[in-house]
């Protein structure tokens, strides 16, 4: 298995702050870009079969494939971007979110977006894209909550 198994920390709570934390030691922005792209990199791969417009995250102007697993219990996503930013966006939300009960992720607001800043640096169609990915992880744990 890859370097980027999730969750990373105890609680979608502690990851935020970790992640915060993380954005914290570099002083610019091109430097926190790099660090984006550079946990982009650390996605598990994504299989090739389901890059299908079934997996395709709309609301994305980049390509996006996400998959769910699990039950209400343990939701697992795995997701990856064609833009190297973007899967670095997913990187984050997934480390915030994946691998975690379906009570714990819709209780979860994506306070680290602005927590680091992500909020006044990315692009609107970015930012749109982000909104989307979190919006369906919320989503998919809603449903599983409703249907348990």
């Amino acid at each position: 298995m890859s370097d980027s198994a999730f969750p990373l920390e105890a609680s979608a709570e502690l990851a935020q702050a970790t992640i915060a934390e993380e954005f914290g030691y570099f002083s610019d922005w091109s430097e926190r870009y790099q660090y984006l792209i550079d946990l982009g990199r650390k996605l598990a791969p994504f299989p090739e079969h389901l890059k299908t417009e079934a997996h395709r995250l709309h609301g994305c102007q980049s390509m996006v494939w996400i998959v769910a697993s699990g039950n209400s219990d343990h939701l697992q996503f795995v997701a990856i971007s064609d833009s190297s930013i973007v899967s670095g966006l997913i990187y984050l939300a997934l480390r915030v979110y994946s691998g975690r009960p379906a009570t714990e992720i819709v209780a979860t607001s994506p306070d680290y977006v602005a927590a680091i800043g992500l909020a006044k640096h990315l692009s609107p169609t970015r930012a749109n894209g982000l909104a989307a990915l979190v919006r369906f992880i919320r989503k998919t744990a809603e449903t599983q909550l409703a249907h348990r």
